[in-house]
């Protein structure tokens, strides 16, 4: 391929931070793959909260820039050196960087994997990025064993649904908590033991109700700012709070000696790339994940979107009225 030809393509774009008004789709030329480097038409396209963070600010990227995290497709060009893939290749990734918000990528063959049959595109597109995370959070930021009482918060969301379900894997009692009946009813459905509709209970009282005062193991606190603060009223002593998300706004900052004071409490903001450092730790993660979709874990996609659309995608998923994950299809 001519490397002074650039491909055709479309892409959502910032040039400025701010609302779901800054997003713009347009002609964002695709260079042939440098060294290293596979491209990949894309087939389907993850949409997560980390995506508005970029595009508000929060957690800034160059500008202009290009926003998503994760998407599928099937390779279509090899740069030199790009070993291990091939032509036709179906493939994913959740850890290249910002840029999935295209319909042509140059992705780094080091942070790209291989689908398995079993993995369709929009399923591997919807849950590569929050499955993973779900297999850090539950298997090594606090590794649940049998047993363990644990609350997750946002229990019916794109991580929670995938989350409940492992959950009830590792041989957890779990508590979830959601805004509205119909996602309580998703939450049983997906195996929560007790769910709290944390918009009309106090879900502290209802989580100390639930464990007869003796609090839980660990909180999975993806809300932030509307939950952190409380969410550690309902841990046992030395259990752990695990903040992995700011939905609800960045939350107010925790003194050390609170944590002291509440029973010797762990505190950790934890996020995936520390997780997934090496090749290794990446090739391990998904394939845990990849396993669990095997052994049954749905992945619930409550909509689909044209890449066009993707502004009223990110409105579904800010609103929090959304269950389960959300693609964009390009």
């Amino acid at each position: 391929m001519n490397r002074n030809r650039a491909n055709q393509n479309l892409a959502i774009r910032i040039h400025a931070f701010g609302g779901v008004e800054q997003l713009r789709f347009e002609a964002s030329p695709v260079s042939a793959p440098a060294a290293g480097e596979v491209q990949v038409q894309q087939t389907a396209i993850g949409v997560n909260f980390i995506d508005t963070y970029h595009r508000s600010g929060l957690y800034p990227i160059p500008l202009p820039g290009v926003l998503g995290q994760e998407a599928a497709g099937i390779v279509v060009a090899l740069g030199s050196d790009a070993h291990g893939f091939a032509p036709g290749d179906r493939v994913a990734y959740c850890t290249a960087g910002t840029g999935a918000y295209t319909q042509i990528r140059n992705v780094a063959a080091a942070k790209l994997l291989k689908l398995p049959d079993h993995v369709s595109d929009v399923q591997a597109a919807a849950s590569l990025l929050k499955g993973m995370t779900c297999e850090y959070l539950l298997r090594r930021t606090y590794p649940v064993k049998a047993g363990d009482v644990v609350l997750f918060h946002a229990a019916a969301g794109g991580v929670g649904s995938l989350a409940v379900q492992w959950l009830k894997r590792l041989g957890a009692t779990v508590i979830g908590t959601v805004g509205s009946a119909e996602k309580a009813s998703q939450a049983k459905l997906l195996g929560c033991d007790h769910v709290v509709l944390y918009r009309e209970r106090d879900f502290v009282a209802e989580v100390l109700a639930i464990t007869q005062g003796r609090g839980v193991s660990v909180v999975y606190d993806s809300i932030g700012k509307d939950t952190l603060d409380r969410s550690l009223e309902v841990l046992k002593p030395r259990g752990m709070l695990v903040a992995f998300g700011n939905a609800s706004g960045r939350p107010n900052p925790i003194d050390p000696l609170t944590l002291s004071a509440k029973g010797s409490l762990f505190l950790t903001r934890p996020k995936l790339a520390d997780y997934v450092a090496t090749r290794g730790e990446l090739e391990t993660s998904a394939a845990a994940w990849f396993a669990v979709l095997a052994d049954g874990v749905q992945v619930s996609v409550s909509a689909r979107y044209c890449l066009a659309d993707a502004a009223a995608a990110q409105q579904a998923l800010e609103s929090r009225a959304s269950t389960g994950c959300i693609v964009l299809m390009p």
